[in-house]
């Protein structure tokens, strides 16, 4: 984790895909921003949304304002991959648990962000491999039945050792901010931020001895799908991305990259775990 640099000048701004929802929330955003100094910067899809003027150069702004829930966060982290923009997140969706400021806070929260205070997490990222096509994912890689109510039989190693063989419905490999997701509601651990490792964890296995793995950096996973008839999806923070044949394989591990996750200064992960998932 990392203080910020300097005060901010230039956000980007990336919003909820109802213009409906958010268009009140971007109101309150530019009657902030104004007084602050701070120059909105609205790329070519958001300016069309909320009937703004564009700005083509969105990544070289010094900060990210995300106006949504965590799927506008996993948006926002995507699109900044590569570049030095973090992303803060305002809450407009249901859970939230990567936003950092409640929208009724939106006011008494953000000029501070915009004074500089604020920190940086810089988080791992995944790196897929399918047939011959790489992704990179900044939540998850869900391998899973393309059939709805079929299992699908898959082996598994890691770092090259054979772990055998499973009749499940899928298997997901999650970041740190991933394990929170869909790999938390299928019984996945949890990874503090901070964690250079990703957790591996099987759908619905089909045998009581199936039990989640944390794995660091530097090991890959390599899933086959061995079921003779029926393919494996494979999704990027919900995206498909493509299918893995019977005898096909898939290789997920910690890629190079890492997404930039802005929160308060003050705000710790235990913290927000707590707050988001103890009611």
């Amino acid at each position: 984790m990392s203080p910020s640099a300097s005060p901010v000048r230039r956000a980007a701004v990336v919003t909820h895909g109802r213009p409906e929802v958010i268009g009140p929330a971007i109101a309150r955003l530019e009657r902030i921003a104004a007084p602050a100094g701070v120059e909105l910067l609205f790329p070519p899809d958001e300016a069309e949304k909320h009937g703004r003027e564009p700005s083509e150069d969105a990544e070289r702004a010094d900060l990210a304002v995300v106006l949504g829930g965590d799927g506008t966060m996993l948006r926002a982290l995507q699109r900044f991959l590569g570049t030095e923009v973090a992303a803060i997140g305002v809450n407009f969706g249901r859970v939230g648990f990567l936003a950092a400021i409640a929208p009724e806070r939106l006011e008494e929260l953000l000029p501070g962000v915009f004074a500089g205070d604020y920190r940086v997490l810089e988080l791992p990222t995944l790196e897929l491999e399918l047939d011959g096509t790489r992704a990179v994912a900044v939540n998850d890689v869900v391998a899973a039945s393309s059939i709805v109510g079929r299992m699908v039989e898959l082996s598994w190693t890691i770092g090259g050792e054979d772990l055998g063989q499973l009749a499940c419905d899928g298997i997901i490999c999650s970041t740190p901010p991933g394990s929170t997701a869909y790999n938390l509601s299928n019984g996945g651990p949890v990874l503090v931020w901070g964690l250079d490792a990703m957790a591996v964890t099987f759908i619905a296995p089909h045998s009581l001895h199936a039990r989640p793995l944390v794995v660091p950096r530097g090991l890959e996973l390599a899933v086959t799908n061995r079921t003779p008839d029926v393919p494996v999806s494979v999704l990027t923070d919900g995206h498909s991305v493509g299918e893995v044949p019977p005898a096909g394989l898939a290789r997920v591990a910690l890629g190079p990259q890492r997404s930039l996750l802005a929160t308060l200064a003050d705000s710790t992960f235990l913290r927000r775990y707590r707050e988001t998932f103890s009611a």
